[in-house]
């Protein structure tokens, strides 16, 4: 119980600490005109409060993957408390953070077309690729997990249809789509909100209140299927650590931020309220059932998270309180969902230089978008799913080596995105490797290369963002 503590306060100090370090580095405007001002539409660039940005932000990022994540990542034992804590606060947050501001300061233009700013027009096509297979993955999970979590609440009739629920949730994502932000997500999201942070702050505090086993760091603890922890864990909890979805979905508040001084409490901070949500499912997960992480394993065997989440949430909350919970659940994976189609029709729209404020330009975009969700709820596609993990962390990692040449672009400090950068394409390369769906092969060789990959990738950077800027102070 104390490591579990201990890393929830390390995270809130992290916030307090850090964030204002890395807010200082980038170097913040306040008098400098947001995109929500100098381009307002009334339909995407709208100006917003700043807690309400935060809110949906923290919605628009935390879908399953918190809870989920965190439960599959508990079977690596009180080492992910470690992943946890050094990702979201070194790696996630930063990610998160520069992902919004540059996009602030380009306008509130999409990730792919600021990568490709900065790493050139080819890098750009392959994010544009990567980040519309991702969002429309997202963006179908999250219409049929959620359909599949409502049919199966005891309701009876039609509302016990997958189908039924299918529709309606299809049909509330096409009208959060198209229709302004300020109309329908930046209402509904501060209550979904609370049902979330309710669902966490309710689980945590009775794992403290009812004093529960939970493992501390340094526990000898092996993953029942004897995965390795490193970089299997880096990729099994990803939000809450660092997701390279929260890249696609940080320009749509970018869009709303009426002030750069904003950016820190809503990028940075809804990472680390993330970081919160995964570490309090990890930790209980760990240690609500008998036999700590064997017993977990069991009931993964049987049910998977969904039944893990029903039974942590009943057995610490009751039956009014589980249920409460189990909302939140289903809450995160539809307010992720319905922004990955919005992320998805605004990558079009610049892609194409489409502007946004007819609505019949935004049908134009939304009907193919939506239409390709739905083909793709009828196929099994559980093994490109498989895919998904790294293709996140991929993107991750790309928007890290962006944010690295934008700071040294700026002649400013970009230590604090190089190293994650170096980090990230360690552990991806190490993956692709390792994993049966990559090149299957042993960690005696996959390991010390992803190694060699990660230090000399960070010294290349070093060594020519030097050279450069000597360059540019001589000719100054």
């Amino acid at each position: 119980m104390n490591s579990f503590i201990l890393a929830l306060v390390a995270l809130i100090a992290g916030y307090f600490l850090y964030s204002q370090f890395v807010e200082r580095c980038f170097g913040i405007d306040t008098q400098r005109p947001t995109p929500a001002i100098e381009r307002a539409d009334g339909v995407d660039y709208v100006v917003l409060p700043w807690y309400k940005i935060f809110l949906i932000q923290f919605l628009n990022i935390a879908g399953l993957g918190p809870i989920f994540g965190a439960i599959l990542g508990a079977l690596y034992g009180p080492v992910a408390f470690v992943w946890i804590v050094f990702g979201c606060i070194f790696a996630g947050s930063v990610h998160d953070y520069f992902s919004g501001m540059m996009s602030v300061r380009h306008q509130g233009q999409s990730i792919p077309e600021i990568v490709g700013f900065y790493l050139g027009p080819r890098v750009c096509q392959f994010m544009r690729l990567l980040s519309i297979v991702l969002l429309l993955l997202v963006g179908t999970v999250f219409m049929v997990g959620p359909a599949s979590l409502l049919s199966n609440l005891g309701f009876t009739g039609v509302f016990a249809d997958k189908t039924f629920w299918l529709m309606i949730i299809l049909a509330y994502y096409f009208l959060a789509t198209i229709l302004p932000i300020d109309k329908v997500i930046a209402r509904i999201y501060p209550l979904f909100a609370v049902a979330l942070l309710f669902m966490a702050l309710g689980i945590g505090g009775m794992l403290i209140f009812k004093g529960l086993p939970v493992p501390e760091i340094g526990t000898p603890s092996e993953h029942p299927d004897g995965l390795a922890v490193w970089p299997m864990l880096c990729i099994t909890i990803a939000c809450g650590a660092i997701s390279g979805f929260h890249a696609t979905q940080s320009p749509l508040m970018a869009r709303c931020i009426p002030n750069e001084v904003y950016g820190r409490r809503v990028f940075y901070g809804a990472m680390v309220a993330e970081g919160v949500v995964t570490l309090i499912w990890a930790a209980a997960a760990m240690a609500f059932f008998p036999n700590g992480i064997e017993g977990l394993s069991d009931v993964l065997g049987q049910g998977g998270p969904s039944l893990v989440v029903n039974e942590i949430a009943i057995g610490l909350m009751g039956s009014l309180g589980g249920m409460l919970a189990i909302l939140g659940v289903i809450a995160c994976p539809i307010t992720s969902g319905d922004t990955a189609f919005r992320s998805l029709r605004l990558i079009f729209a610049d892609m194409f230089g489409i502007k946004q404020t007819s609505m019949v330009r935004r049908l134009m975009l939304a009907v193919p978008v939506f239409l390709a969700g739905y083909l793709l709820t009828l196929v099994d596609f559980s093994i490109i799913w498989r895919y998904f993990a790294f293709s996140n962390q991929a993107l991750a990692t790309i928007v890290l080596w962006t944010a690295a040449v934008y700071m040294a672009s700026q002649m400013r400090n970009f230590w604090i995105v190089l190293i994650p950068a170096g980090f990230m394409t360690g552990v991806c390369s190490t993956y692709i490797m390792m994993a049966p769906e990559g090149f299957a092969l042993s960690p005696d060789i996959a390991w010390p290369t992803g190694l060699v990959l990660a230090l000399s990738s960070i010294l290349a950077f070093a060594v020519k963002a030097t050279i450069k800027d000597e360059n540019d102070e001589e000719l100054v």
